[in-house]
């Protein structure tokens, strides 16, 4: 049986645990709301871009941007968003899940990856997938150049006909207990379509009036739209990242207390039985005396 110095050693243990976790949690709440406001920020002009191009791609009879050019999907790129870190619950898991769902449904197609975080490097690379670019540490502090390198490198590849699809796979922020796994199709870029318009989900049909050619003006706006649309899943993701790893750390500092009480219980019985035990031989042996 343990012994009152092995209790309280253990109570001292699980102290010291959770003053690091509910340290965790408060830093973890701090970067939370900066991302979450970044994350918040960066929706609406991402979305509006999209919606634009959508609704321009639908009256375009034949576009001849490079990044507009459909082809069958027989070579896949995957950008798959992760942590760089964790100790964040099942927030990694639930994203190479995901990808493992999205990689097993296009496997008869020539796939490659670009990893965003470590924790999905790592993982995938276990798994024995290769990467067209990996990126690390990043996410901590999301910066747009970095979001500017990535779409480069997925604009000149898809423009030199090197892959025919690409797809974001991210967790997108919803609320501190929540998140909302997903995949994108980042290009080509999909034309508006008639139940989209009808159900009020895009711009309606409207004619634009263009004061530039449109091959020049989509040769502009198309590179701007990758970018974007990566700074905003990259931005989303850390919010997500935070969001969980608060959740996380708030629940292993509640467990912890409640693991002290339990410590705390079982070490006064035992305590109680030893000064109960002693009473008896004390009692025991002035009988025997007397």
């Amino acid at each position: 049986m343990a012994s009152l110095l092995d209790f309280r050693r253990r109570i001292r243990s699980v102290k010291n645990t959770q003053q690091i976790t509910r340290a965790m949690k408060f830093v973890a709440a701090a970067r939370l709301r900066r991302a979450q406001e970044a994350a918040l920020a960066a929706r609406p002009y991402a979305n509006e871009l999209a919606r634009v191009l959508r609704s321009t791609m639908a009256r375009i009879e034949e576009p001849q941007h490079p990044l507009l050019a459909r082809r069958p999907e027989a070579r896949v790129l995957a950008i798959i968003l992760t942590g760089e870190r964790g100790l964040a619950g099942a927030f990694n898991t639930n994203i190479l899940r995901k990808a493992n769902e999205f990689l097993r449904a296009n496997r008869d197609k020539k796939l490659s990856l670009i990893a965003v975080g470590k924790k999905g490097r790592d993982s995938l690379k276990r798994a024995g997938f290769q990467f067209a670019g990996e990126y690390i540490n990043v996410l901590a502090k999301v910066e747009f150049a970095t979001a500017r390198e990535i779409a480069k490198l997925v604009s000149d590849s898809y423009a030199n006909d090197e892959i025919d699809a690409v797809y974001l796979i991210f967790s997108e922020f919803k609320s501190v207990m929540a998140a909302n796994l997903k995949v994108e199709k980042l290009l080509p870029v999909e034309p508006q379509t008639e139940s989209e318009t009808k159900a009020g989900q895009a711009l309606s049909q409207v004619d634009y009036i263009y004061e530039q050619p449109e091959e020049k003006l989509l040769g502009a706006l198309l590179p701007k739209y990758v970018e974007t649309q990566l700074l905003r899943a990259m931005l989303e993701s850390s919010a997500a990242e935070y969001a969980a790893r608060m959740a996380a750390m708030e629940s292993a500092t509640r467990n912890a207390g409640e693991v002290i009480q339990a410590l705390t219980l079982h070490m006064n019985k035992v305590r109680q039985a030893a000064i109960t035990k002693e009473i008896i031989e004390i009692v025991s042996g002035a009988s025997h005396g007397a």
